[in-house]
């Protein structure tokens, strides 16, 4: 969306706000042997506290309230209570809602408990990343151009970039124009950012794969022999510096 007005802002702000706490929460609240459905419910307990409702479930029908990732799953994880989350895990929790007609994405892997299968490299890696893409984001940059940056930090790193996923255009719905702001260099996308536009920006990181799976449940992609992480945040493109609008989400740290 591109924001009309002070109201447009404001309500932008507030349910970033709440997907932004919501998240950080539903980071402090998992533990090892919880199940993914109880550390969903609680995020579904957040959300109700504060009148948003679950965006993949209203737009999509996602058969969960929130996306919960674990492993070599890039996106879409869906909960259940036969999933349990183990010390050590790397784990994914993507938290995007709708509230007064207004809608915010916001997502963040991170190393359950110690990290002893070392991925916080790859953790690190993902948000440096999205900060630093981010960082460039302002009115007339090409998109392409943000792809190209991701790509290239990624390599960088030692990493890949998972290209059948994108960031995209949010607001009024949960996927809006620009469709896909792609973490790769495509010379074929002559689109700009556009000032007061509404974006998620996300970064899909892989130890291997340059490509997710369908896992076989309909909704879970998976990056197949590899380990992967996603970060996203809402922002606000200015003339200037963008205006990160879930940065109550502390994930980061």
């Amino acid at each position: 969306m591109s924001l009309q007005s002070q109201e447009d802002f404001i309500g932008m702000q507030e349910i970033s706000q709440i997907v932004g706490s919501t998240l950080r929460l539903m980071q402090q609240y998992a533990q090892p042997g919880m199940s993914t459905l109880e550390l969903d419910q609680y995020g579904r307990k957040l959300l109700e506290q504060q009148g948003a409702r679950s965006a993949p479930k209203l737009a999509y029908r996602f058969p969960g309230w929130t996306c919960i990732s674990l492993n070599d799953e890039v996106c879409h994880g869906i909960p259940s209570a036969k999933r349990l989350m183990k010390e050590g895990d790397l784990v994914n929790i993507d938290v995007s809602a709708e509230r007064n007609g207004y809608w915010s994405d916001n997502g963040g892997s991170f190393v359950l408990g110690k990290d002893i299968h070392q991925h916080s490299d790859l953790v690190e890696a993902s948000k440096r990343i999205l900060a630093k893409a981010i960082d460039h984001i302002k009115a007339g940059v090409l998109i392409a151009e943000i792809g190209r940056l991701i790509e290239t930090e990624t390599k960088r790193a030692g990493y890949r970039v998972v290209k059948n996923l994108a960031g995209h255009g949010i607001g009024r719905r949960l996927h809006e124009e620009p469709r896909e702001i792609l973490c790769y260099y495509d010379p074929s996308i002559k689109t700009r950012f556009r000032k007061n536009s509404v974006v998620a920006i996300e970064t899909f990181l892989s130890t291997k794969a340059s490509m997710a799976h369908d896992k076989g449940d309909g909704w879970t992609l998976v990056a197949k022999d590899s380990f992967a992480v996603q970060h996203e945040h809402t922002i606000v493109v200015t003339d200037k510096q963008p205006i990160i609008l879930t940065a109550a989400n502390q994930i980061w740290n």
